[in-house]
């Protein structure tokens, strides 16, 4: 089966590199990553982008600018990756886990309404397999309680709420460009805003306590050095100018195979709310009803396997029962479809999604196999 594989390079990255190599300046400072900065902020309709040298780093640079110290509470979803949380603790703050919807896999607004008390500080909803999170019901609600919005789109470049792009509702939007992103410089982030005292703020801190058009040796805050290189902007210059294209691939290819297996009974897929206008589909997500298919959801992920169909179960845990919040250090809010989705829930990458018409019949049909 002829699925590509990831990350997908073309000359266009060599180009770039080579632009970078023969410069001299392979530092982040060559003039290249300001210009990517500028140019992927604007795609996802925002002011302003500082990148760093992945997307943890990003979200805890957003925490620290919005002010959350020691003991202040962050509500999170029970369902990401553990940066989304670890950002909260590695602050000084702890971090609350919340549930997320029952087919949506996104925080659930209502329970984060719940979860807040005089000691909540910011909101970080996670877009989770690419579309967007509720993005009028969340930001009203951090608005009404004075919070900051602050959200993780590591799986959402390019995915729309309405028209707009990820990371221009909140204070700020985090995103990773890690290896198995939908655009990858092996490693790297980026921290959106559209404030710009925000921007100065955390611009700084990742430039070792510089101010802008200040001299090197000069040192106003504490900072660090979270810079990326000139080869990794190169890079991404050449991913973003792709990305539109293969957005629109995954999304023909998914919709196809969400409408061809509309028919299978006891397999669902991610619930999508009519407001998200693009999805960059980093994650495929269903669930399997063992009950009515009679297959686990084990037995169907090896299945998939078996017959060339990169396909992952979903996580082990939500966060919280991960060792290190099991230590403490955290307070849970109750997560039952959190809870139920480790048990009956898969995905497929999105690189399952970009290959031809016949391709993606040719996962439809494992996927009907692998559900009998």
């Amino acid at each position: 089966m002829l699925i590509p594989e990831w990350p997908i390079a073309t000359d266009r990255e060599l180009e770039s590199l080579k632009e970078v190599l023969y410069s001299r300046q392979w530092g982040g400072f060559h003039e290249v990553v300001e210009r990517f900065e500028r140019e992927f902020a604007e795609f996802q309709h925002c002011k302003y982008g500082v990148t760093a040298v992945n997307g943890t780093v990003t979200l805890e640079m957003a925490l620290q600018a919005a002010g959350v110290q020691e003991g202040d509470e962050v509500i999170v979803p029970a369902i990401s990756f553990i940066s989304t949380a670890t950002a909260v603790s590695r602050v000084g703050g702890i971090p609350v886990f919340v549930d997320i919807g029952p087919s949506s896999f996104q925080m659930d607004p209502d329970c984060a309404a719940r979860a807040i008390t005089s000691k909540t500080r910011a909101i970080i909803p996670v877009h989770f397999g690419g579309p967007l999170a509720d993005m009028d019901q969340l930001p009203q609600l951090a608005a009404r309680h004075g919070l900051a919005l602050i959200e993780d789109a590591a799986h959402a470049h390019g995915s729309e709420w309405r028209g707009r792009r990820a990371g221009s509702f909140g204070l700020a939007g985090s995103f990773s460009f890690q290896n198995s992103k939908v655009m990858t410089a092996g490693e790297g982030g980026i921290l959106l805003s559209n404030d710009a005292g925000f921007d100065e703020q955390v611009r700084s801190f990742a430039n070792q306590g510089r101010r802008q058009d200040q001299g090197w040796f000069h040192h106003y805050t504490l900072g660090t050095n979270y810079r990326i290189t000139a080869f990794q902007a190169a890079v991404l210059l050449a991913q973003l100018e792709r990305l539109p294209e293969q957005i629109s691939l995954r999304t023909r290819n998914a919709q196809f195979l969400r409408s061809d297996l509309a028919d299978v009974k006891g397999l669902r897929f991610q619930e999508i709310a009519p407001e998200v206008s693009s999805n960059s589909w980093y994650l495929f997500l269903g669930c399997v009803d063992q009950k009515t298919l009679g297959v686990s959801r084990n037995t169907f992920c090896r299945s998939l396997a078996d017959a060339g169909v990169p396909c992952t179960p979903f996580y082990p845990h939500p966060l919280y029962r991960n060792p290190l919040y099991r230590a403490g250090g955290c307070r849970v809010e109750p997560c039952p479809n959190a809870e139920a989705r480790i048990e009956d829930t898969f995905w497929l990458p999105h690189r399952a999604l970009m290959g031809t018409m016949e391709v993606t019949g040719q996962i439809a049909e494992a996927i009907r196999k692998s559900c009998h």
